[in-house]
């Protein structure tokens, strides 16, 4: 399998380009899940990815730099899936990528994603790339997984109204996803419980599935009643002659009033849709190591790069576990 390579210095240079607010969960929200994933992990893997946690931080929003920047034709349906346009119970649906291929025509899973199944797949490669001790493999697609999962963790990615657009909510998407982590991620206390084993792994991504897009209904719920009752130059930016400012994507500018209290009526949502997409990652990554029969790794890197990480490792684990890894402002609690 070849799989997309980018040089890390690369990327800043690309998300500056194509804009932080059209990457889903932003730059800003991919990086802190693929990080906190490797202090989740158990100590038998976590070495080797710690050894690497720069790259599978930076790495994280590629799949977003592949769709938008480099126009990489069968990237886009692999970020969402649109379930309600599937008309079929989630138990009847085709149940691998080769299966739901041959059900639907290409313009149809291109129109309505195919994220689940992409999921799956990218397991079944990283635990050959596990077993084959391919460490560039693993890094990669390790990076490119924590992504996905990412996505499969934000509501309007499971949805076919996903921006709003079928509910006169436009804009909730890139708000929800990327402004208000933006503002308020510096609170969040991003400390889970250590990976966990999936016995099966479809079961699994379709739990995911299922227990996000429960969520979309709540979110656009909230949104529709804090906009309904919230006067519009109060919801979006205006100018001095009270005309709403277009960000640089054409779309009304909400402003940082509203993104507060929308941040706030939604009670935590944010905060624990990434815990549980940094649960999910570390736990995908250690069921694909553990699946490939549990591979000794030590061996792919040098032991002086170990050996001089290790100090670090322990330092970052005690931050992660006070929910402090990306700094507090109040680290007295």
């Amino acid at each position: 399998m070849k799989n997309f390579k980018i040089k890390p210095k690369l990327i800043a240079f690309f998300a500056v380009g194509i804009g932080f607010l059209t990457l889903s969960w932003g730059i800003v929200g991919h990086e802190r899940i693929n990080k906190a994933a490797v202090m989740a992990l158990p100590q038998s893997l976590q070495v080797f990815f710690y050894n690497h946690i720069d790259f599978i931080t930076q790495e994280a929003s590629v799949p977003d730099i592949r769709k938008y920047a480099l126009k990489y034709k069968d990237e886009n349906p692999r970020h969402y899936v649109d379930l309600e346009n599937f008309k079929s119970p989630i138990d009847s649906l085709p149940k691998t990528l080769e299966e739901v291929t041959k059900k639907y025509d290409a313009k149809f899973l291109n129109d309505n994603g195919i994220l689940p199944w992409y999921i799956e797949d990218m397991m079944a490669k990283l635990t050959k790339a596990f077993k084959e001790k391919n460490r560039a493999e693993i890094l990669f697609l390790a990076a490119d997984l924590g992504h996905y999962i990412g996505d499969a963790h934000m509501p309007l990615h499971t949805s076919a109204n996903h921006d709003g657009q079928l509910t006169d909510q436009k804009g909730i998407h890139s708000l929800w996803e990327s402004r208000l982590p933006e503002l308020f991620v510096k609170n969040y206390k991003l400390n889970v419980p250590e990976a966990q084993y999936y016995e099966d792994v479809h079961k699994a991504t379709w739990d995911m599935i299922k227990d996000t897009h429960s969520l979309v209904q709540p979110l656009l719920a909230v949104d529709k009643k804090l906009r309904t009752t919230t006067p519009e130059n109060q919801v979006f930016v205006v100018d001095a002659e009270g005309k709403i400012v277009k960000s640089k994507y054409n779309s009304a500018r909400f402003s940082d009033e509203y993104a507060a209290k929308l941040h706030t009526e939604l009670n935590g949502m944010i905060e624990n849709q990434m815990k549980k997409a940094i649960t999910a990652t570390a736990s995908f990554w250690y069921t694909a190591w553990v699946n490939a029969g549990k591979p000794d790794l030590s061996d792919l890197d040098s032991k002086e790069l170990t050996k001089r990480n290790s100090k670090s490792l322990k330092q970052d684990l005690k931050l992660f576990q006070k929910g402090y890894l990306f700094g507090m402002q109040n680290q007295n609690d």
